[in-house]
């Protein structure tokens, strides 16, 4: 055995008991463990943490701790740049994909509502995510974090709010989404691109008077649903324009009031 000591910051240390919470504490460790294991093993999914110092050095998860070994465990920084220092894992190419487990239903559909791929199903199962996420390079979302523990999940992120909007503008700060916005671009059933629609096309699927109100229409070639601007749409641009800081005149697309 050997005695390494760690400090958790930020949000990392919600993962460990309260004593152990702000301060740097001392632990036993396996003579061929590394700090990806003992981390792990101390309560705190690998895919939480960006940014490793052992004894003040920049370091890897790989690292083969050695007595006395001083280890600082930092979560992602959002906006804030970190100079030279090198980060953990780097930001997936592209626009991020996502992967909603079983629980996080509500914040899979807020989030196609700002126009990002997100695959739910109330009908998976761990290791169907856990593939998905490995295979399609999707960044898996979850409360659970015995799941982003999985060998193979590489890119995730651990939820610490409960409700889903609260859920949204954490991811929105974590990675930086504002930029990427298409809000209303998705269908929030199929997680497919929507399509500009004249009204004469949807007319037998609109619910009565809502083709003498509205104008806009957007059609899911899949499911068939169509979308305008209904009562909901101030409200809805109201919470995006909240979440991505988006100023009183930007104009978006028609909203989700939908009639399959």
């Amino acid at each position: 055995m050997v005695n390494a000591s760690f400090r958790f910051y930020g949000c990392l240390g919600d993962f460990l008991p309260r004593a152990r919470r702000g301060r740097e504490f001392r632990v036993p460790c396996a003579r061929d463990a590394t700090a990806k294991h003992m981390i792990e093993a101390l309560g705190v999914p690998h895919t939480e943490v960006e940014l490793l110092l052992v004894n003040g050095e920049p370091d890897g998860f790989g690292h083969l701790l050695r007595e006395g070994d001083r280890v600082a465990a930092y979560p992602a920084f959002g906006q804030l740049d970190v100079g030279s220092l090198q980060r953990l894992r780097s930001r997936p190419e592209g626009r991020p994909r996502f992967v909603a487990d079983a629980h996080l239903g509500a914040l899979a559909r807020l989030l196609r509502m700002a126009g990002y791929d997100a695959l739910y199903d109330n009908h998976y199962q761990d290791e169907q995510i856990e593939r998905i996420a490995h295979e399609e390079g999707r960044i898996l979302l979850t409360r659970d974090r015995e799941l982003l523990k999985r060998r193979s999940v590489e890119l995730g992120c651990y939820l610490h709010a409960l409700a889903p909007q609260a859920q949204l503008r954490e991811l929105f700060a974590r990675l930086r989404l504002e930029p990427g916005m298409r809000p209303f671009s998705l269908c929030l059933h199929c997680n497919l691109p929507l399509r500009p629609v004249a009204v004469e096309e949807v007319q037998d699927r609109l619910p009565p008077r809502v083709a003498e109100l509205h104008q806009a229409f957007t059609t899911c070639a899949h499911c068939g649903r169509v979308y305008w601007r209904g009562s909901h749409h101030a409200r809805m641009q109201a919470l995006l324009r909240g979440v991505a800081a988006y100023s009183a005149d930007v104009e978006l697309p028609p909203t989700p009031d939908s009639h399959p």
